[in-house]
């Protein structure tokens, strides 16, 4: 009979060491290490390793059928077809992740009812009645859904048996466990190795699984970081829970680009997909106010404009705050000292906040002089014409460099009728050069070379 021993397993990385530690020397976090059981084998913690195929198989290259290897199911939601690349590919695994509450079932379970195929949800969290309660408020139906409130690994692979589902969901995948594995549910062994037995039946049998995963207070994804690599898509389900506004964001995609978002609209039917976000995140924007800027942002291969907000106010504490949101702090720091040095506004004084209103969040340099101008704006406590748009990356020395994708930017500013927009002088150098310095749209291009020329913007 094997001898039980207790382990311990960092929930980050998932090192594994024999008594607890209050640090990871693999990821250096604090605070990580989950107990638990295994036998003197250590079988219990590696999972299943049965193969997808027939041992020792392999394939020439050129033998394999391209189109099988990347056939696609559509969800039947176009925005989250586009951030999957074109639909789940068949025998994939994707992880979608977000704070409690944001969304993640409802949009899954939406899906359902768009879907033309047999799916199967499988639930661990709620009963059947429950989960048809919530079908009801969002109007899914159908005879192509099959759900189960079901938590056994075992009871899961018969279910895919008996009903050859095309899509199943897993909700979520903290409360799934093998009995075959050491550990409570949503430890990390159990975490592990269930997800890698359902990687084990999707090869097998070109199934494929949606699985929702719980996040930790830092934002991450519950259980070990592994779980991530042996999955093939991540998204994240982001937005703010007070706002209507909800981001579905790939950081993980082996079939597809990692660049696309999909955009919804939480009302109290469910989520709306969001065909024109634009429109929607500046429908409340205060037109000829201090301190509000617009700015044209590149999500993947979609523009989207988006308001900067900036407020700075004098202030007589010792240490003045500066408070960022939707906007990288780091990034914002670096703008304020800028505009201290190479346009003399006095800030050392002053409180400093930037909010990327809508609940969305930037992560591009392209959006520097928007943040440069949105500031300058408030503590000169003057306006920028409502209609006017800005873009470009802004350098230490005050210099506003190129940007790509400045033509499909400018397209997007003039659709949402915009009828200006300051740009960097090197990127409008190359767009003109492209388009024979002849500019097809009725908007007025300012090619600027400093941020000293945002000066002559205010009215």
């Amino acid at each position: 009979m094997a001898r039980i021993k207790t382990i311990y397993v960092c929930g980050q990385c998932g090192y594994s060491a024999s008594g607890w530690l209050g640090k990871c020397p693999s990821c250096s976090s604090w605070g990580s290490f989950i107990e638990e059981r295994s036998d003197s084998s250590g079988q219990k913690l590696t999972g299943k390793t049965e193969r997808a195929g027939p041992a020792g198989k392999a394939y020439r290259l050129n033998e394999i059928d391209p189109e099988n290897a990347s056939a696609r199911v559509s969800t039947g939601i176009s925005e989250m077809d586009r951030v999957l690349g074109g639909g789940m590919v068949q025998g994939s695994l994707a992880l979608v992740g977000g704070d409690p509450g944001i969304g993640k079932s409802t949009l899954l379970l939406q899906m359902c009812a768009f879907a033309d195929f047999r799916l199967l949800y499988v639930s661990g969290e709620e009963s059947v009645g429950q989960i048809q309660n919530r079908a009801a408020r969002l109007d899914v139906t159908g005879d192509h859904l099959y759900i189960a409130a079901e938590t056994r690994l075992s009871a899961i692979e018969r279910l895919i048996g008996e009903y050859s589902p095309k899509i199943i969901i897993i909700d979520s995948i903290q409360t799934m466990y093998d009995e075959e594995q050491a550990g409570t549910p949503g430890s990390v062994g159990q975490i592990r190795g269930v997800t890698m037995s359902l990687m084990r039946i999707a090869k097998k049998t070109a199934v494929s699984f949606l699985i929702i995963g719980h996040v930790t207070k830092d934002g991450a994804i519950a259980g070990p970081k592994v779980l991530e690599h042996m999955v093939d898509t991540v998204l994240y389900f982001e937005g703010e829970r007070n706002a209507g506004l909800r981001i579905l964001r790939a950081v993980k995609n082996r079939f597809g680009s990692t660049n696309e978002i999909g955009v919804f609209d939480m009302t109290d039917k469910g989520l709306i997909e969001v065909e024109n976000p634009s429109a929607l995140i500046l429908k409340e924007r205060p037109r000829g106010a201090p301190g509000s800027v617009v700015v044209p942002g590149m999500e993947g291969s979609r523009a989207m404009l988006a308001e900067i907000q900036a407020l700075a106010s004098h202030t007589n504490a010792q240490n003045p705050r500066r408070m960022s949101t939707g906007f990288d702090y780091n990034r914002m720091t670096l703008m304020i000292a800028v505009l201290e040095k190479r346009l003399g506004l006095r800030l050392f004084d002053c409180d400093v906040y930037v909010n990327v209103t809508g609940g969305i969040k930037i992560y591009e340099p392209a959006c520097d002089l928007g943040v440069i101008a949105a500031i300058a704006s408030s503590f000169r406590d003057k306006a920028f014409d409502p209609d006017m748009a800005f873009v470009g990356e802004v350098g230490l020395t005050g210099e506003v460099r190129g940007v790509d994708h400045l033509e499909r930017r400018l397209n997007e500013a003039e659709r949402l009728g915009f009828t200006c927009c300051a740009v960097p002088e090197s990127s409008w150098a190359a767009v003109g050069a492209r388009l024979g310095r002849n500019w097809a749209g009725s908007l007025k291009v300012v090619p600027i070379k400093h941020i000293v020329k945002i000066f002559d913007f205010f009215i």
